[in-house]
């Protein structure tokens, strides 16, 4: 059984970080270990969460449990670790370059219109790699696809892609691109039922950036590095 408790990581409460020292979220603790123990990176999380379902899990063939093709096709997977990479190297930075592109009195709108060309350039270079696996006939996982599975690229790309439609667009104004086959990816992505039972709420989102849009002095690691455009914590 996992439960998921939601911490204000600015507060840095004791338990957050007797589980991530530097106070990032998430954090994970494992209590089926005596004393428990705790990993943190979400990219770690997630690996130990495919991996530890993909030992727990009896498979055959035909299972849907992964995030990721069978093991016996390695190049596959390696196409979605592509996708995901490309979605921590190039996404994430890109929407907090947007998101900070002001000082905390007047808007830099060079800036901002800089942050915007480079949110899109970010989400195109992720459907290039989309478009790369739907070419090579690697279909059936990612959601780019209407019959495809879940993808561990399409959970590393959710929560970003739901972030531009609440608090950049609230914040910057932001809309997403037009293109049909992108809008029902989208679509597919946020609406999965995965990606439901584990999203805040809208709001939430709005108030906890509100600080990162009006690029306020030490509101965190992330934003001091992309402040400093340095590699992100």
């Amino acid at each position: 059984m996992m439960a998921i408790d939601e911490v204000d990581p600015y507060k840095k409460p004791a338990e957050l970080l007797e589980l991530s020292p530097k106070g990032l979220v998430p954090a994970l603790r494992l209590n089926n270990y005596d004393p428990p123990r705790a990993l943190n990176e979400s990219t770690v999380i997630m690996d130990f969460l495919e991996e530890l379902a993909t030992s727990n899990t009896k498979r055959t063939s035909h299972t849907t449990e992964s995030l990721f093709p069978p093991s016996s096709d390695p190049y596959a997977r390696a196409l979605i670790r592509l996708q995901a990479d490309n979605v921590n190297r190039s996404l994430v930075p890109a929407f907090y370059r947007y998101l900070q592109a002001q000082d905390e009195v007047l808007p830099d709108l060079a800036k901002q219109i800089e942050g915007a060309k480079g949110f899109v350039e970010a989400i195109e270079g992720l459907l290039t790699h989309f478009q790369r696996a739907e070419r090579e006939g690697y279909t059936q996982y990612g959601l780019w696809h209407q019959r495809g599975l879940l993808s561990y690229a399409d959970v590393m790309a959710a929560p970003w892609l739901f972030r531009a439609t609440n608090v950049l667009k609230h914040y910057r104004g932001f809309v997403l691109p037009e293109g049909e086959q992108f809008r029902a990816y989208v679509n597919r992505v946020l609406n999965h039922p995965a990606f439901k039972r584990t999203c805040s709420s809208e709001d939430l989102y709005i108030d906890s950036y509100e600080r990162y849009a009006y690029n306020r002095p030490n509101t965190s690691q992330v934003a001091n590095a992309i402040n400093a455009a340095t590699t992100l914590p």
